[in-house]
């Protein structure tokens, strides 16, 4: 998944755990309760059911693979 800088998703959930494998830039993922600055090498875990939404810092672009289970679902 690529976004653009300052772009992100909105808040959802996925029925399987999430993890993102940031392959480019910096990113930020947020829960309803915090946000983290993540960036090139840095792996995070999002388990099924967390609130949450992930995208670019305002300066730069961020680029990362997601492993999701199978059958999973997204809820926004």
């Amino acid at each position: 998944v690529n976004f653009a800088p300052g772009a992100k998703n909105r808040f959802h959930t996925h029925t399987s755990d999430q993890i993102l494998f940031v392959i480019r830039g910096k990113g930020i993922i947020a829960t309803v309760h915090e946000e983290i600055e993540i960036t090139v090498g840095d792996t995070a875990f999002i388990p099924s059911g967390e609130r949450h939404w992930h995208g670019a810092t305002n300066e730069s672009h961020f680029s990362h693979i997601a492993l999701l289970g199978r059958d999973n679902q997204t809820t926004f």
